[in-house]
């Protein structure tokens, strides 16, 4: 005995006859003491070190997981060892009926995920108020079944749960029918994100396309966008009669007050600005990013943005509403498909929708819980904090250590665990590890298994498809199991998914690659071009287009401009 080990030698043959073959590393063992049976996990076996006049045939070591206690409703399963074993006690490999006092939920507030790999004939549950509550993870390589088993448990969560909305990030577009009619699918051709509600870093990492910004620029709309928060907000509370002009110095708002804006009037701003300056060699700055808010603003790929950028109305409660299923109308899923997002502004969309999750429910007290799962998690809140964007890591992390006080709760997916914040992931309380083959990988995963037998980690590289280790506040014990079937309506299937093999019925001529490039060039092209035949669409879309007087811009003071300015 030291501590939460024990060391149990193996006889050639005992009472369990032939299944004394079995006792191997990954099986649970039953210790019987006076008054409990101690339950442990084997998790190594040697013969190294035997006599050779011995009685066993090889010695185990085990981790002591809990014990099964005797009681008068019937016997009972509780974490911990109260009473530890004595030298000679005997033990068994744990019996059917033990393993289902165990994983038998202690309350109905749980979820069926699967069968135990020791057992198949034994269900295993996840308590879902302990998953939830303290936050979860599943981690696993491409492969491994990780999308299922996702797509198993926020469908048995819905189950259980009906009135707790969720929020899923799907990076691949690979979830959109897994939740049939229970769930709402977002993507840049159905979502309206005002780029008002982005905050002064997530715009700045707009317009500079994900780029640091340039300092002198930025400085500009460090001074103009609260001004132009100013205007449309004397304009919505005035009888439009009598506007004062705005003093920059008394504003009131600063660049991250979520109150809306017109880009006319932060056009007009810079506009101004320029205007007043005597040399015209210092208006080069004014130039540059008036083209930059001008490039974005005609971007057909940013109309979810931008459409209506000068038309006046505060949709704020309008869009939290449809983002966060607020009347949930029979919907109370949000899945957002991020493949069609430019990639230069993914992080800044990430942003925005974990940043407003967490602010509603801090500001609503958490009356309306939200479970915000992130697909790819490693992407939008790495472990090298000199990669990524920080307001998305910012973000996550604030979800992560603060959700669960405001009914925000956080559930991580990755296939990169080593590069996923080491914060972050510390904060899932339950774990689902899947096959990991990266060392670096397994390395984390064993710093965040605080439970004894964390020597299960080392069957991670050899787990097989939909088998799982789970470990943590959800399940009874650190458990080896195997996801259950999925319908085939739930299994997630990526809509950008291409066959290697052609399609035999379509013709592959110069007029198919004619049609694949109009659908090409026409996710690029401006909207403001006039549908003639004859103008052809030859710019590099790198250039952004002169500025167009549409947005009450005074062309005579472009006169410096000679081409396109980036």
């Amino acid at each position: 005995m030291r501590g939460s080990q024990a060391r149990v030698g193996l006889l050639a043959t005992n009472t369990l006859g032939h299944l004394e073959a079995r006792a191997t590393v990954g099986r649970f063992l039953s210790i019987r003491c006076v008054n409990s049976s101690i339950i442990g996990i084997i998790t190594e076996v040697s013969c190294e070190g035997l006599p050779a006049d011995s009685r066993f045939v090889a010695i185990a070591s085990v981790d002591l997981l809990g014990e099964i206690l005797a009681g008068s409703s019937g016997p009972r399963f509780q974490r911990g060892v109260s009473s530890y074993p004595t030298i000679g006690d005997t033990g068994d490999l744990i019996t059917t009926e033990e393993l289902r006092t165990i994983y038998t939920p202690a309350r109905s507030d749980h979820i069926h995920i699967g069968t135990l790999q020791q057992d198949p004939s034994v269900l295993a549950h996840v308590d879902i108020e302990e998953m939830l509550n303290k936050h979860f993870a599943v981690l696993g390589s491409t492969g491994v079944g990780k999308s299922t088993g996702v797509s198993l448990l926020l469908n048995e969560i819905l189950v259980a749960r009906p009135n707790l909305r969720v929020f899923l990030l799907d990076v691949h577009n690979e979830y959109g029918r897994c939740f049939g009619d229970r769930s709402l699918v977002l993507n840049p051709r159905n979502l309206k994100l005002p780029f008002w509600l982005f905050n002064f870093e997530e715009i700045v990492d707009v317009l500079f396309a994900g780029r640091p910004g340039v300092p002198e620029e930025v400085e500009i709309l460090v001074d103009v966008i609260p001004v132009a928060k100013a205007i449309y907000t004397q304009y919505q509370n005035s009888d439009r009669l009598g506007l004062k002009r705005v003093d920059p110095k008394n504003v009131g708002f600063t660049v991250d007050t979520p109150v809306p804006y017109r880009l006319v009037d932060l056009v007009a701003q810079i506009d101004d600005r320029m205007g007043k300056l005597e040399n015209r060699s210092s208006r080069i700055i004014y130039h540059k990013l008036l083209s930059r808010i001008e490039a974005v603003r005609n971007d057909p790929r940013y109309t979810f943005m931008f459409d209506n950028a000068n038309v006046g109305g505060d949709t704020m409660a309008e869009v939290i509403s449809h983002l966060f299923r607020l009347p949930a109308n029979g919907r109370p899923m949000t899945v957002m498909q991020l493949a069609g997002f430019p990639a230069e502004v993914v992080d800044s969309v990430v942003s925005v929708v974990c940043r407003m999750a967490f602010d509603f429910g801090l500001w609503s007290d958490g009356a309306s819980p939200l479970l915000f799962v992130c697909e790819e998690a490693h992407r939008y809140a790495s472990a090298d904090r000199s990669i990524g964007f920080g307001p998305t890591r910012k973000a996550v992390s604030r979800i992560a250590k603060e959700g669960r006080k405001y009914g925000v709760y956080l559930g991580l997916v990755t296939q990169r665990p080593a590069e996923l914040d080491a914060t972050i992931i510390s904060q899932c309380n339950t774990l689902f590890a899947m096959r990991l083959a990266n060392d670096r990988d397994q390395a984390l995963l064993r710093s965040a298994v605080s439970d004894a037998a964390a020597n299960l980690l080392s069957f991670v590289p050899s787990l097989g498809t939909r088998e799982v280790l789970a470990f943590g506040e959800g399940v009874a014990l650190p458990t080896r199991l195997r996801f259950k079937d999925v319908p085939p309506h739930q299994l997630p299937r990526s809509e950008a998914t291409v066959s290697t093999v052609p399609t035999s019925g379509r013709g592959q001529d110069i007029h198919f690659v004619t049609s694949v490039l109009e659908r090409w060039r026409g996710a690029t092209t401006s909207r403001d071009v006039p549908n003639d035949p004859t103008i052809k669409s030859s710019q590099p879309i790198a250039e952004a287009p002169m500025l167009q007087p549409s947005l009450g811009l005074d062309p005579d003071r472009f006169q410096l401009l000679k081409k396109p300015l980036r």
